[in-house]
């Protein structure tokens, strides 16, 4: 017997996988390669969190971020992290007006760039953690505190924000409070020979067209429900369940990670690696999670919630090492 249900869930799941297929070959007609990068960027959007993208200067972390934005048809805006921004350019300021009416004089909240959809905070780690903190309440809760009255931010809601590895003078490191809030932290890596030819000829010419925009805000969101009913069968829910408490020392189960790791990974860990896990899954037109997709999402997951000791900084152990120690001892094999 024919479900009327079903058909319309399963054209709904068509609809949505070609909006982003959409969204995808638009950003690829202004950025070369970075494949990998851009589909974590949509399976952070799918998820419903925020993104920290680190890469050295000039590879288009920024344009990638803008070119993303443009082709959703959602607000946006940039905020340029710098060593003097205060919370008040972010979140917004009261200001005094005038009545013309009755004469008198009113505070008014003049709401900053974080009342957007997307948010690209460049060079995040460039500005003092007092600056830093007016993201937190935003990104975790969704909505902005000030002078005692709080404000919703309208969904979605995202903060992409990026930071160069080997900037050091004048840079503050993210606190790990701040760390955790981003759903993925993505490695921006240099192009392969290949895209650095295509990069070198296509952008030193003629300048392309414009982006255009193929996908609704509303169409996110709906997609964001979907991707909370792709199924994961037990089994790889006890999968991640390991791998998590895994990266934790005094376990009694591993060896490797009480020498090496301060602090192990949170239970947000194992949420963030289910439903970035269903995201990818859904991204590939399948309502059901994978081994696979759980491996390919474990690295950006927790290479920013896995503190290293004294010992590890200075044998250059770094938390992808321990992730993939715990995935081959667990029987999951991903490279970096």
């Amino acid at each position: 017997m024919n479900n009327p249900g079903l058909k319309l869930v399963e054209q709904s799941v068509q609809e949505i996988i070609a909006s982003l297929n959409d969204l995808k070959r638009e950003i690829g007609n202004v950025i070369v390669g970075q494949e990998e990068v851009i589909d974590q960027l949509l399976i952070t959007f799918l998820a419903g969190g925020h993104a920290l993208l680190e890469g050295v200067p000039g590879l288009a972390k920024t344009l990638m971020v803008r070119s993303l934005a443009e082709a959703i048809d959602l607000r946006f805006r940039r905020i340029q992290f710098t060593p003097d921004l205060m919370p008040s350019d972010i979140v917004g300021t009261e200001i005094l007006e005038e009545d013309h009416t009755t004469g008198k004089r009113i505070f008014k909240f003049n709401k900053g760039p974080i009342f957007a959809n997307i948010i690209l905070a460049d060079e995040i780690n460039r500005t003092s953690p007092k600056t830093q903190s007016a993201l937190l309440e935003a990104m975790q809760e969704f909505e902005v505190t000030y002078a005692g009255v709080t404000y919703s931010l309208e969904r979605p809601f995202f903060i992409l924000a990026t930071q160069n590895p080997i900037e050091q003078s004048g840079t503050f490191p993210l606190p790990e409070a701040q760390l955790d809030r981003f759903l993925l932290y993505i490695k921006v890596d240099y192009p392969s020979v290949e895209e650095e030819h295509s990069i070198l000829a296509n952008t030193t010419g003629k300048r392309g067209g414009s982006i255009k925009k193929v996908i609704e805000g509303s169409r996110i969101l709906e997609a964001q429900k979907l991707v909370r009913e792709v199924h994961i069968n037990d089994d790889l829910i006890d999968l991640v369940k390991r791998i998590v408490r895994g990266t934790r020392p005094n376990q009694d189960e591993n060896k490797f990670v009480d020498e090496w790791v301060r602090w192990g990974a949170g239970p947000r860990a194992g949420q963030a690696m289910i439903l970035t896990a269903k995201a990818r899954a859904l991204l590939q037109g399948r309502f059901s999670v994978t081994q696979e997709d759980l491996k390919h999402v474990a690295y950006p997951v927790l290479r920013h919630r896995i503190l290293m000791n004294f010992k590890a900084e200075a044998e250059g152990v770094t938390p992808q090492d321990v992730t993939k120690h715990l995935l081959e001892n667990i029987g999951v094999r991903k490279n970096p």
